[in-house]
């Protein structure tokens, strides 16, 4: 699932430094994989137009990225089936088992406890 032709989005990046959600997306930025940011609250992250949700973005997700809470992870993959993106990724802490059965019902491919960064650079 991690692969630079697919386009990423990561929802619960942030402009904030400190946060994990900056870090991954700032990490997959500086190795050249094409990603957008998810932020309700945020315009621009790194440069980048932050959108508010996935079905704002105005082109195709391949791997939907979650690094938010697991209660906002419950409520934002029903918007990821319903847009047909194949491939979830929850970072630690971001797991929830009702979104993964979801992810399963709808074969979705999921990944979890693990963290994209570190397989990122495992598989270099």
């Amino acid at each position: 699932m991690i692969d630079k032709n697919f386009m990423y989005a990561v929802v619960g990046a942030s402009a904030n430094p400190e946060k994990y959600g900056n870090k991954i997306f700032q990490d997959l930025l500086s190795w050249w994989y094409k990603v957008v940011p998810i932020n309700p609250n945020e315009q621009k992250i790194l440069w980048s137009t932050s959108y508010p949700s996935l079905s704002e973005i105005p082109f195709s997700i391949d791997v939907v990225i979650f690094v938010v809470p697991p209660i906002i992870t419950e409520k934002i993959i029903d918007e990821a089936i319903w847009l047909w993106i194949n491939n979830i990724w929850m970072q630690p802490g971001s797991e929830s088992d009702v979104a993964i059965q979801k992810c399963l019902q709808h074969w979705v491919t999921i990944v979890h406890n693990s963290c994209i960064m570190i397989q990122r650079k495992t598989n270099m």
